[in-house]
């Protein structure tokens, strides 16, 4: 399985697309049944396989249809080095906003 570090986002997108079109045929799956399976398009189906593209609902769709939702669990895992951050994480407000970096000061 090829680690995502080192490539483009691209190259991220089409080998995502390539796993589920994988995950898919495994399950004797046609693209057609997907497609219904999903709701979407054949070429909705078609486009994910080949490069990658679709709208994030698309994927999640395909991943419930192709029973392997749970593996979304571990996209963006906020890290908690402790319980009581792990507890802190939780309870963090929905609406939250990156800080803002203050330029240093300039010395004389």
């Amino acid at each position: 399985m090829r680690t995502f570090n080192l490539l483009s986002s691209a190259a991220i997108s089409a080998e995502i697309g390539a796993r589920l079109k994988q995950l898919r045929l495994a399950r004797n799956i046609s693209q057609q049944q997907l497609a219904q399976m999903t709701q979407g398009s054949l070429s909705s189906v078609r486009r994910l396989e080949a490069a990658g593209q679709g709208t994030l609902d698309f994927v999640v769709r395909v991943a419930q249809a192709l029973q392997v939702v749970d593996q979304l669990n571990s996209w963006f895992v906020l890290p908690a080095t402790s319980i009581a951050e792990a507890e802190r994480l939780q309870g963090v407000s929905l609406r939250q906003r990156a800080r803002v970096q203050r330029k240093a000061a300039a010395k004389p």
